[in-house]
């Protein structure tokens, strides 16, 4: 890894500290997240995040014996999930943010809120994932999809517990275009030499023309390519058995633990 990056203080040279979450009040924050995954291809009964606090740090987690979040379009994967805005258009349109299948069809609609919806900066997190080969863990921004073609991603953390080894691990991370004409996929699956069960800081500095990515505050990539509108922010953890599976109850609950998340805002 190359290019260091000043050490991970609360307040950054540069940049203004205008997004925090240090979970310390052991709850989750009405005025920080929006507690439900995309519920608008699903329902928020069946799309809530499950959350616990454990040593002073949010744990999301799929427990025991969880629904899917959505059969009819997302087959029997489950997910705890928290955002940051929220967008939808009209019951049984094709309207809404992250539209990831060609077959989701709005289901419940939703009253929108753009919570914290930044346009460039340094974003970051804290955090360990889970060790298990059904699990990904992740940390990402969506546009919040007004328009269909408002619909890139930055992915700044996507570990799969398949990928985590001792002593290195496989961080998923990059920009995606999905319906947005003016992107393209970059999207890498590199290993690092990590263990991505234990803490780690991955983060992402996204500029008009460009998003670098950081790992532990070292620049890991550069991707010359940027989205040009409001994003918000996506973290979650997702269990995706293999067909058939079998999973021992002692797989659960999977706990994606964060230490925090920060939004910082380019001064000048």
């Amino acid at each position: 890894m190359s290019q260091d990056y000043p050490p991970n203080p609360a307040e950054k040279p540069g940049y203004r500290l205008e997004f925090e979450d240090r979970f310390t009040d052991r709850e989750i924050s009405r005025d920080r997240w929006f507690p439900w995954y995309l519920p608008h291809w699903s329902s928020r009964a069946a799309s809530g995040a499950g959350t616990r606090f454990h040593d002073g740090k949010l744990e999301l987690v799929i427990s025991p014996g969880q629904e899917p979040w959505c059969p009819e379009f997302n087959g029997n994967i489950r997910v705890s999930s928290l955002q940051t805005g929220i967008f939808a258009g009209k019951l049984n349109s094709r309207d809404g943010q992250h539209r990831f299948s060609p077959t989701c069809r709005v289901r419940e609609e939703q009253q929108e809120e753009r919570i914290y919806t930044p346009l460039y900066g340094f974003f970051e997190i804290r955090a360990r994932a889970v060790a298990q080969a059904s699990s990904v863990c992740a940390f990402w921004m969506i546009g919040v999809e007004d328009t269909p073609i408002r619909s890139g991603e930055i992915c700044i953390m996507e570990v799969k517990g398949s990928g985590i080894r001792q002593g290195s691990s496989v961080n998923g991370y990059g920009v995606r275009a999905f319906s947005d004409p003016h992107l393209r996929d970059e999207f890498f699956e590199d290993p690092f030499p990590v263990d991505a069960a234990q803490f780690h800081i991955y983060a992402a500095d996204w500029k008009p023309d460009s998003v670098d990515f950081y790992l532990d505050n070292r620049k890991v990539r550069t991707v010359s390519q940027s989205p040009d509108y409001p994003m918000q922010f996506m973290l979650n953890i997702y269990d995706i058995p293999a067909p058939e599976a079998v999973v021992p109850a002692g797989d659960f609950p999977k706990a994606f633990r964060i230490d925090y998340v920060r939004g910082y805002r380019r001064e000048g």
